[in-house]
């Protein structure tokens, strides 16, 4: 009998020597191949204005050592004869090995898929990476789950009573947070429905200030008075949204009223005196109507409508503290007085007391 026919453990030394060869040689292999495949993918990608070769190539040198070392041994165990302990020992290893490698792989490719979709649909900013952020942990929570599944499945476990089981399980989770995954849904549609966006100004109730950021829970706002206002993304949806970002002109309507002492011919006046001073405003407003609208309680009220061509709130609040200005002047200069609440009381005189 040779040296390489003695047997070791059930095999003989040449088949053990085999078994390294292949294994050693697998190592050397995939490693060269990785490290080949990866830096030409990388220059190819450094030549092209696509994003794809470049996260192909990230996606190559992720490709861990573990991972080339477990399938190397892995490929050499079938070239001897071990026993069922050290094989099935060897097969766990391989399963769990494979699973985290092809999810490290897959998680890659999430993020290709979710950057494309989110450039297409959102484009790029701050409210874009929040939709990124909201994608990926999604998306990484069911790979994770479908490769513990398929690694379990191949390691002999029965997965089918834990499905059945995760399936009740999920119910009585999704019950229990359905307030959690509410607000998560509600972000999905603020972020790709974008009835706002980072650094819009909105007003939401009572509540008014700058959206700083949007969350998978929440939504944070920056108030008018300088605190954080922090709103659930289902509170938020189920309000009425009013955004300011997207105001274009603003419609303003205000009322005067006057005394009923005031002549007649001063009444017909004022329609024209205020439409003068609105006019005079330049071209930052548009000018609307002034009506003598309505016989109130104790006034003769003067209804004006006129549009900033601005959305800037401290521009219109400039030309309306003009306009009230030059009207108060203007009055005071004809003698017209602005009515304030009154009660005439007449008292009956007819019944004398003897």
């Amino acid at each position: 009998m040779g040296f390489l026919d003695q047997v070791f453990y059930g095999n003989s030394l040449k088949a053990w020597m085999w078994a390294g060869i292949v294994a050693l040689s697998l190592i050397t292999i995939m490693r060269v191949a990785r490290d080949l495949v990866a830096n030409r993918l990388g220059k190819i990608a450094a030549r092209t204005k696509t994003t794809a070769d470049d996260h192909l190539a990230a996606m190559l040198k992720r490709t861990s050592l573990l991972f080339i070392l477990v399938i190397s041994v892995y490929a050499g165990s079938l070239l001897v004869d071990l026993p069922r302990r050290p094989t099935s020992f060897i097969k766990v290893v391989t399963v769990l090995t494979v699973g985290l490698q092809i999810g490290l792989w897959l998680t890659s490719l999430i993020g290709l898929v979710v950057a494309h979709y989110v450039g297409r649909e959102i484009g790029h900013g701050s409210d874009a990476i929040a939709a990124s952020t909201a994608l990926n942990f999604v998306g990484r929570l069911l790979l994770w789950a479908a490769v513990l599944l398929w690694a379990l499945d191949n390691i002999g476990l029965k997965v089918g009573p834990l499905v059945a089981g995760l399936g009740v399980g999920g119910i009585a989770v999704a019950l229990a947070a359905q307030n959690l995954l509410g607000d998560l849904f509600a972000s999905f549609s603020i972020l790709f429905d974008k009835p706002f966006v980072i650094g819009d100004f909105i007003s939401v109730d009572s509540d008014s200030g700058t959206v700083e950021r949007i969350g998978l829970k929440t939504t944070r706002i920056k108030s008018l008075s300088g605190e954080q206002l922090v709103i659930s993304n289902a509170d938020l949806l189920n309000s009425r949204i009013r955004n300011f970002k997207l105001l274009e002109q603003r419609r303003v309507v205000f009322t005067i009223g006057v005394v009923y002492e005031t002549p007649y011919h001063k009444i017909v006046a004022i329609p024209g005196m205020i439409r003068e001073i609105i006019e005079a405003q330049g071209v930052r407003i548009r000018f609307d109507r002034v009506h003598f609208s309505q016989y109130a309680d104790s006034a003769l009220n003067f209804e004006a409508v006129y549009w900033v061509n601005d959305p800037d709130y401290g521009i219109y609040m400039d030309i309306q503290q003009a306009i009230n200005l030059a009207i108060f002047k203007k009055f005071e200069e004809e003698g017209i007085d602005f009515a304030y609440p009154t009660r005439t009381v007449y008292v009956n005189n007819r019944f004398k007391v003897q």
